[in-house]
């Protein structure tokens, strides 16, 4: 088999937020041997040496190989994670990038330096250097003939600089997006581990946020689509399942495109609850409201397409007449959330009409299920945003709702952009889903 070189995570310049270096408990990851790396943080530079279990002087990297190696257990300092009030990690995939293209490589250092003003509280720890996702990890999403494939193609894509790697075009490749895609996949399953080590130590582990690109809620388990090549939040469903027990999986979709990825990967499956809220007639055309999944699987996907205009209303109407009621009945083991910026009235790629309030009250009314349902397990995926500022501050916000302060919406929300909702559309919409869902 071809080798894959994995690079070392990206480091973003200026200050970084506080550092869980290395930490985890920790699944099935590969003893990966990674190359040193440095921080520059102000004028202060400092060697940071990735977690791995097996560190050495080969500088050439390391290959990620058909099948996984044995598990290899690292030291957890406890009292990090005790202390911990959001866990992050980012994977801003610098190398994959198109000119001129909305999911661009300055979506995550934007999200990164927005944090950075903010001066967060010292419990928002980012862990770095984590592992890449195995192969047999995005398996049990993705087909073989589909990983092996997009591998193989990076030889193209390394002679041409950019290849296409769907049909219809949206979605590309650079020489560096099978290694990236692993790694932002990977991203999910080292937050899914800590969160697991964390709920061990106590009652209220700590929040995850996988700050990561390309996205990956429209990736079928046949192929990429829609800019997304695996499916980062459907990865990381399965091995909370297969590594960790957590069998009943509910996944929360709020981008303004229906997942249809994930929603293909689950369609059948009783144990995974997929609800994605998504503007009606949007990319890509699925999420009818009348999709609610199949065999096994019969009611275990609920769609709520909500009409063009819907905004904060919308939302909150939605949360406590369809979301939270569908996860009280599920009584899921633990929440992931598809965490799409793009319905913002700013966002170039739609035409809903939340604001950074919006998603402050999602993050901060999900979070508040989770603890009331599983134990505080709770991690949230970037999807879309691609409106760089309205991202940066909407994330920027969410974490500000994960550690209950102050909405600093008022700052970024001009309530002279927003028009009046098509309230009795949604309220339809919102009756419909209920109906079918017997909510």
């Amino acid at each position: 088999m071809e080798q894959l070189w994995v690079p070392s995570l990206p480091i973003l310049g200026g200050r970084m937020l506080p550092l869980l270096r290395h930490c985890c408990d920790f699944g099935s990851h590969h003893a990966l041997t990674w190359r040193s790396i440095f921080q520059t943080s102000g004028r202060e530079q400092k060697q940071i040496r990735s977690w791995s279990a097996q560190c050495s002087a080969n500088h050439e990297g390391a290959s990620v190989s058909e099948k996984d190696s044995p598990k290899t257990i690292l030291a957890v300092p406890d009292n990090s994670l005790l202390d911990a009030r959001i866990l992050y990690c980012t994977s801003p995939a610098l190398g994959h990038n198109k000119e001129a293209h909305p999911e661009s490589n300055k979506r995550v250092p934007a999200i990164v330096d927005a944090l950075e003003k903010l001066e967060l509280s010292p419990k928002v720890l980012e862990i770095q250097n984590f592992n890449p996702a195995s192969l047999d990890d995005v398996a049990r999403v993705h087909s073989r003939s589909y990983i092996t494939g997009l591998q193989k193609a990076m030889s193209a894509a390394a002679d041409e600089g950019l290849i296409l790697i769907e049909g219809t075009g949206p979605t590309y490749a650079t020489e560096t997006t099978f290694q990236e895609s692993l790694l932002s996949a990977g991203a999910g399953i080292t937050l899914v581990d800590s969160m697991v080590a964390a709920s061990k130590l106590g009652p209220n582990p700590p929040l995850g946020f996988a700050l990561v690109r390309p996205p990956g809620h429209h990736a079928v388990p046949q192929g990429p689509m829609g800019f997304c090549v695996f499916g980062n939040i459907a990865v990381a469903a399965r091995y909370a399942q297969h590594q960790h027990g957590l069998k009943r999986v509910m996944i929360i979709d709020f981008d303004v495109h229906h997942g249809n990825g994930t929603s293909d990967a689950f369609y059948d499956d009783p144990d995974i609850f997929f609800l994605s809220t998504h503007q009606f007639g949007s990319y890509p055309g699925t999420g009818k409201i009348n999709e609610v999944g199949q065999g096994d699987g019969e009611g275990t996907t609920l769609n709520l397409p909500l009409p063009g205009g819907s905004g904060d209303y919308a939302m909150r109407c939605a949360f406590d007449e369809v979301i939270a009621p569908s996860a009280q009945r599920f009584k899921p083991d633990i929440i992931l959330v598809s965490a799409g910026y793009d319905a913002h009235a700013l966002d170039p790629l739609a035409g809903l009409q939340f604001t950074t309030g919006t998603f402050y009250m999602l993050a901060s009314s999900i979070k508040q299920l989770a603890k009331e349902l599983c134990g505080g397990r709770c991690i949230f995926f970037l999807e879309g945003g691609y409106n760089l500022q309205t991202l940066s501050s909407s994330v920027a916000d969410t974490f500000r709702a994960f550690l209950d302060e102050p909405s600093l919406a008022a700052q970024f929300d001009d309530p002279a952009m927003l028009f009046e909702e098509p309230t009795r559309r949604i309220k339809e919409a919102i009756e419909n889903a209920k109906g079918i869902h017997s909510l």
